[in-house]
C-alpha cells in the first residue's frame, strides 16, 4: 500500500485544494489512500471522504491538531478535536480509537518550530512519528525525525504536506496490510523527495548556522 499521510484543503486557511481536485490527482498519481489532515477541522476530510467511490481506494479522516507542544496528526477520526493541551488532545484522540502521530517535529522554515515534546515520556502514547514531510526545506529536518523514531523504536510516516494539487504524493508511506497494523508493528517504509532540496544544497553553510542556532 503506498498512502500520502499529509494532504491540506481549502478548509485549511493556507491551502486552496479542493476536495474534487485531491481526490482524483491522488488516484491519478497511483496512490491506494490518503490522510486528509487540515488544520483543526475534519471538513475537508469529510468532503472528500464522501466523494470516494472507489472501492480500492482509501480515505483517511484524518486533522493536523495545534497543541501547546508542536502539532499532531490525528487519523480515522469521528469527531473534530479542538486545538489546546498536548496531552489532552492525545487523550481525546485515542478516546476516539484513533492514530496520533507527531506532524515533522524538526521543521525549520519562517515560522520556528521547535519541538517542546518529551517524546521519552509520551512514546507510548502516540503511534509514529511523521519522518519525511516533502515540504521541509532542510534535508536535517527529517533526517533528525527519523533519528529519533530509531533511537525510541517508533513507528515512521511520511507524507507530503501537500496544500496544491501538483504537491500531493511528494511523499508517502509503504506497507501491507492495514495501516492500523503496520503501525502497531512497525513495519512502514517512508518515501519522499522535495522539490526545494536542490535549492537547500548549496546553502548548506546556511543550513547548518541555523540549525545551530534553534536547536
Amino acid at each position: 500500500m503506498k498512502y500520502d499521510l499529509h494532504i491540506h484543503t481549502k478548509y485549511s486557511p493556507c491551502s486552496n485544494l479542493k476536495p474534487h481536485i485531491l481526490l482524483k490527482t491522488a488516484i491519478k498519481k497511483g496512490l491506494n489512500g490518503i490522510a486528509v489532515t487540515d488544520h483543526n477541522t475534519i471538513k475537508g476530510a469529510l468532503a472528500v471522504k464522501k466523494l470516494n467511490k472507489n472501492k480500492d481506494f482509501e480515505v483517511i479522516v484524518g486533522e493536523e491538531i495545534k497543541t501547546n507542544k508542536g502539532e499532531i496528526l490525528a487519523y480515522y477520526l469521528n469527531k473534530e478535536i479542538k486545538p489546546g493541551n498536548f496531552e489532552e488532545v492525545l487523550e481525546n484522540i485515542k478516546q476516539q480509537n484513533a492514530l496520533a502521530v507527531i506532524a515533522h517535529p524538526f521543521t525549520v522554515g519562517i515560522c520556528r518550530r521547535k519541538t517542546k515534546i518529551a517524546f521519552k515520556k509520551i512514546k507510548n502514547k502516540i503511534d509514529a512519528i511523521e519522518t519525511f514531510n516533502a515540504r521541509n526545506i532542510f534535508n536535517y529536518s527529517n533526517k533528525k525525525a527519523q533519528s529519533l523514531a530509531k533511537k525510541l523504536n517508533l513507528a515512521q510516516t511520511a507524507g507530503s504536506d501537500a496544500h496544491f494539487a501538483f504537491e500531493i504524493g511528494k511523499a508517502f508511506t509503504i506497507f501491507d496490510s492495514s495501516l492500523r497494523i503496520a503501525l502497531k508493528n512497525k513495519k512502514t517504509e517512508i518515501q519522499g523527495s522535495n522539490s526545494l532540496a536542490t535549492l537547500s544544497r548549496p546553502l548548506s553553510f546556511v543550513e547548518k548556522y541555523i540549525i545551530k542556532k534553534l536547536f
